[in-house]
């Protein structure tokens, strides 16, 4: 039996999940939660097995701050973000913030319930579309040689404030933990990311990954 604590701001979808998952015998809904606060008591009260997690829940805590505050609580629970960001960038910050899987809300059923039993036994689960982009995207930057040395090329300043971007981090953030302005910030990301021949924000977050500078665990 897999036990599992619904997390959704709107009382119509969790109705309509407690429902969907409640439909079987291998499957049980043991709470729900309005928002982040609610869902992190909630878990430390019942101890669900897995805990279906919404991100963008405006009153209260977010899924993401719940979902690093959670796993510090209780390291092996598994949460499943089910959201409606089909983006790169909100897909690697719940990676890092602990999360064991990400799904789209248009998934299908079938797909969902997939997703929820693979986390439940210790698998991580992308949802397809998602696994296909980011593989295709890591096999053509290896087919055109890209150079595992330019991260050298960056200087110290540079190297830290790529750290911070990679962690979901925005530039005012960045300006604030590191005590400059958010105009230098953006001059440094606008240089590393020119030196390292990147365009966009997940991708400089995939380049991070592959040199080792996010820490999982």
């Amino acid at each position: 039996m897999i036990r599992i604590l619904v997390v959704d701001d709107h009382a119509i979808v969790r109705s309509g999940l407690i429902t969907l998952l409640n439909d079987h015998k291998t499957r049980e809904v043991i709470g729900e939660a309005a928002e982040g606060n609610e869902a992190i008591a909630k878990a430390l009260e019942l101890k669900p097995d897995v805990v279906l997690m919404d991100l963008s829940m405006p009153h209260g805590k977010d899924g993401m701050t719940a979902t690093t505050e959670l796993k510090k609580l209780i390291p092996d629970i598994a949460i499943l973000v089910l959201t409606m960001h089909d983006d790169d960038e909100y897909l690697f910050r719940a990676i890092h913030a602990g999360a064991s899987g990400y799904i789209l809300k248009n998934a299908p059923h079938e797909e969902l319930l997939t997703a929820i039993h693979s986390i439940a036994q210790g698998d991580a689960y992308l949802y397809p579309t998602a696994t296909k982009r980011l593989m295709s995207e890591y096999l053509e930057k290896l087919k055109n040689g890209e150079n595992k040395d330019i991260y050298d090329t960056l200087s110290d300043r540079e190297k830290e404030i790529l750290g911070w971007i990679a962690k979901g981090y925005a530039n005012r953030e960045i300006a604030e933990h590191l005590i400059i302005s958010v105009k230098t910030v953006e001059t440094h990301k606008s240089n590393l990311m020119e030196k390292l021949g990147l365009k966009t924000r997940p991708e400089l977050v995939k380049f991070a990954m592959k040199k080792g500078l996010l820490n999982f665990e």
